[in-house]
């Protein structure tokens, strides 16, 4: 018998307690029946996966960290943990293990640098009325633009991308990336995944996980972003890899630690910026979105939402669209895991992580003036994380005006400070552009 709502919540905030879990994907994984501790067992620091391939098995989770490896077959992956963006997070460790550096520091690439360049933050909401329920996205992380591909164009490493429509090829060339002792990416659909229960994944989202290489019965060590490692059977990774009409059997991997020079990254953080706080102020034209969609992105789109949410008689009003129990509850689900899952947002809206990405960008020639803009980055991640915890799956429906009246007023103080703080850092990025130029 499922818990009651009271119940539930009680649930659901001694979860929270015993596992750090949020509120949102806590009660979910009560709902879904998942155990407190990852199906994975968290790779202690130092321990990645073995090189070579043979045999084959089940999918099935890792339930015992594999020993360590031999310094050539796999060296230097970092363990998996937590990380506020997930796909920067992904990244951040396969351009470690691959030896890539920042040049500005001598150092790995830092996750919110490499979110940074991929596009950093942004704002969509899209409702879709369906038969049988009703989907709320809010994407906070740069969209629509290719957040992965950003990040690999921009952090200036050599990267072998590879795309084919056979299954062979695709095997063959996992196992160049592998035998060369390297971690490989390869997009998936995300609910194919033999560990995968429940949510609220589309069947068809595409999530890009790290295939480090064999484990010592022929399994494949999958790093998935959960803080700890999956195995995999190499016909079952095959299968889920093919699912995927878009992009079928992509993979990419860094065959060299070559990485940019200064005045490339430097260059390359500014085009972010730019790409970003256009996307904010709606001074850019979206990549592939009709002009009519517009409105539902930025701060234009914050504003939208608030109006939405405000609506209590029109049929375009949450009020209205939200009006059956299990479309509300569903909907409301879908806005908390929406804003902080790691995929399409986070902790503070990501907003956090990119004042440190402004932070890290400063130290580079000629772009201190960055710092002077984190701040108001990290004032919003705290009005993201405040609204984030207003949303209540479990609101009484007669209550949902009210309830969406109180989410608006904080969706309007952020777009409010959005717009700020968009603005300020046009400004800089301005000035910093005008002082590059060649003069004549």
């Amino acid at each position: 018998m499922a818990p009651s709502p009271v119940q539930l919540k009680k649930l659901a905030r001694a979860r929270m307690e015993r596992t750090g879990e949020s509120y949102t994907t806590a009660r979910k994984a009560i709902l879904d029946g998942r155990p407190e501790r990852p199906s994975a067992r968290p790779v202690p620091a130092g321990q990645a996966a073995s090189g070579g391939r043979k045999g084959n098995g089940g999918g099935r989770p890792v339930v015992a960290a594999p020993a360590a490896p031999e310094p050539q077959d796999l060296p230097e992956y970092p363990a998996p943990g937590d990380v506020t963006q997930y796909d920067a997070g992904l990244w951040q460790r396969v351009l470690t293990q691959a030896g890539v550096t920042d040049p500005s520091t001598g150092e790995p690439f830092s996750e919110a640098m490499l979110a940074g360049l991929a596009g950093g933050i942004g704002f969509m909401v899209f409702v879709f009325e369906y038969e049988q329920t009703t989907t709320a996205s809010v994407v906070t992380r740069a969209h629509p633009e290719p957040y992965t591909e950003n990040l690999l164009a921009r952090c200036g490493a050599a990267v072998r991308e590879q795309k084919t429509g056979s299954a062979r090829l695709a095997a063959q060339y996992l196992d160049e990336g592998l035998d060369a002792g390297r971690a490989v990416v390869v997009r998936v659909s995300r609910a194919a995944l033999p560990w995968v229960h429940g949510g609220i994944a589309d069947a068809d989202e595409p999530v890009d996980v790290a295939v480090l290489g064999e484990h010592d019965d022929g399994d494949l060590l999958i790093d998935d972003g959960s803080g700890g490692l999956q195995l995999i059977s190499p016909e079952d990774l095959s299968a889920v890899r093919g699912q995927r009409k878009a992009g079928k059997n992509w993979q990419a991997w860094i065959p060299a630690s070559t990485g940019p020079d200064v005045q490339t990254l430097s260059a390359n953080v500014l085009a972010a910026i730019g790409e970003t706080t256009g996307r904010l102020l709606g001074t850019r034209e979206l990549d592939g979105i009709p002009a009519h969609f517009a409105k539902n992105f930025g701060v234009a789109g914050l504003r939208t939402w608030a109006g939405r949410l405000l609506d209590t008689t029109t049929a375009a009003g949450w009020t209205r669209i939200f009006s059956a129990p299990g479309r509300l509850a569903h909907g409301l689900e879908m806005v908390a895991l929406f804003l902080t899952d790691g995929r399409y947002g986070g902790p503070g809206g990501l907003r956090g992580l990119y004042a440190d990405f402004l932070d890290e960008a400063a130290a580079l020639p000629g772009l201190a003036a960055l710092g002077e803009c984190s701040a108001a980055y990290r004032g919003l991640a705290e009005r993201w994380d405040a609204l984030a915890e207003l949303v209540d799956p479990d609101v009484d429906p007669e209550l949902r005006s009210s309830h969406f009246a109180d989410i608006a007023h904080a969706a309007t103080r952020i777009a409010d400070a959005e717009e700020a703080a968009a603005r300020r850092l046009a400004d800089v990025l301005a000035g910093l552009e005008n002082s590059s130029s060649p003069r004549g």
